[in-house]
């Protein structure tokens, strides 16, 4: 039997990158996937590809920083597969700069889809994973946030960013432990430098400094990230890996 069947999940930012990787790996490995993001057309290829591979999947659009979209995304999945099991926070901003050069509605940008984003759709998603924990075949669920080295080491430039990451990470260990009774697993996946267009977000002004900060290092590739997320959620019941730091390599920092 697949590592993960019978289970369903839901991944924030799934149509490109990092999301779309994890969205591949969690069906590839038996589970049944709703794939969520701003974008259709993105988010249907995805969930194409996966059917295409003989797996489950659904694409639902919806902007997460709004509470009642991210209710019904959460509710789509359960309509769609009876259950949820598996929560990823993929969805992600990476906007950098100094502080005070800032333009207005950057740093909201990045409040509102890597915090605000993050706690209507673990919010929302709560009760129904505590259910699946309690009743389901495996026992266990899980909610896991895409945090970031940026999470752990803070750089010049990278302040807001930071704060975000920062943020995420604390808001998942309190988390973790007022579900751990529930046996609702809560993690954390902290990746380095990944090839994906995170960076095509910064001002056209600040891309170069940011491209040279990482152009001699051999960046991973979203599946790596997927790897570590798959892992993380397909272990025993018995087992809760909480936290995981994937860098490149060469990466120093």
């Amino acid at each position: 039997m697949a590592q993960l069947a019978e289970t369903a999940a839901l991944v924030t930012g799934a149509g490109t990158g990092i999301g779309a990787a994890i969205a591949r790996d969690l069906a590839a490995a038996g589970a049944a996937v709703v794939l969520v993001g701003r974008r259709p057309g993105p988010l249907e290829q995805v969930a194409a590809q996966i059917r295409e591979r003989g797996g489950v999947a659904e694409a639902f659009a919806a902007d997460i920083t709004e509470r009642a979209q991210a209710l019904r995304a959460v509710e789509h999945a359960i309509a769609a597969f009876g259950r949820l099991d598996i929560v990823v926070n993929n969805a992600g901003v990476m906007l950098v700069g100094p502080v005070a050069e800032a333009p207005e509605g950057e740093w909201e940008s990045m409040i509102d889809v890597n915090l605000t984003g993050t706690l209507y759709v673990t919010q929302a998603a709560i009760p129904h994973l505590v259910k699946s924990a309690a009743t389901g075949p495996r026992r266990v669920a899980d909610i896991v946030t895409i945090s970031s080295t940026a999470g752990r080491v803070a750089r010049a430039g990278n302040a807001v960013y930071n704060l975000t990451k920062f943020g995420v990470n604390a808001f998942s260990e309190a988390l973790r432990q007022e579900l751990q009774p529930q046996r609702v697993r809560v993690g954390v996946v902290e990746p380095g430098t990944v090839d994906t267009d995170l960076a095509t977000h910064t001002r056209a002004e600040l891309r170069e400094s940011v491209q040279a900060q990482v152009g001699a290092i051999e960046r991973l590739a979203p599946e790596d990230i997927a790897d570590a997320v798959t892992y993380m959620v397909g272990r025993d019941r018995r087992v809760a890996v909480n936290e995981m730091l994937v860098r490149s390599a060469d990466q120093t920092w």
